[in-house]
């Protein structure tokens, strides 16, 4: 998607359809596991790229009626605030979680499983699409959020005095 500077949605679903089933059979093997080891399959359910998704639920669907396990939509963000759980030692509820993902950027409280309360979130660009917004503007490639950390690392810490913004404003966004 670097060439033009943004994920274009019809490549990314192509590269969904190319990648999704040797991913699957690299981690299956990489696990050591055959299908006969999967209890469920889950899939993006969504928030995100309509054709994506698509793809990934067709697939998520499709392999799970062949191996005979229950096929379970996850929602896009749900995903991201539960992956700690899949760590040896998940941290116990409540949690709270700094999201930054693609086109969110937001604090949650994680009480249990499908309990959430967002404390604060981006009111408008979220953190990568102001990291790629900014790249652009300096002349740098795509993605731009690992360019501009290495940059960042060069830097003169306080250097620039920035205003803090919207500190008159309730909540924390």
């Amino acid at each position: 998607h670097a060439d033009y500077g943004g994920v274009v949605p019809e490549l990314a679903s192509r590269d969904h359809v190319k990648k999704t089933i040797p991913l699957i059979k690299e981690a299956l093997k990489e696990a050591n596991l055959t299908s006969q080891d999967i209890d469920g399959v889950a899939y993006t359910a969504g928030p995100g790229l309509v054709g994506a998704l698509l793809v990934g639920a067709t697939i998520g669907r499709s392999i799970a009626y062949a191996w005979g396990v229950p096929a379970v939509p996850v929602h896009h963000m749900e995903g991201h605030l539960l992956a700690p759980m899949l760590e040896d030692n998940p941290p116990p509820f409540p949690f709270v979680a700094v999201l930054v993902s693609g086109g969110h950027s937001m604090m949650v409280e994680v009480k249990g499983i499908g309990e959430y309360k967002i404390l604060g979130e981006s009111i408008d660009d979220a953190a990568g699409e102001a990291f790629d917004k900014t790249a652009k503007l300096m002349g740098l490639d795509y993605p731009g959020g690992p360019l501009l950390s290495k940059l960042a690392e060069k830097g003169t810490p306080g250097r620039f005095k920035f205003p803090r913004p919207m500190t008159n404003v309730p909540g924390l966004d």
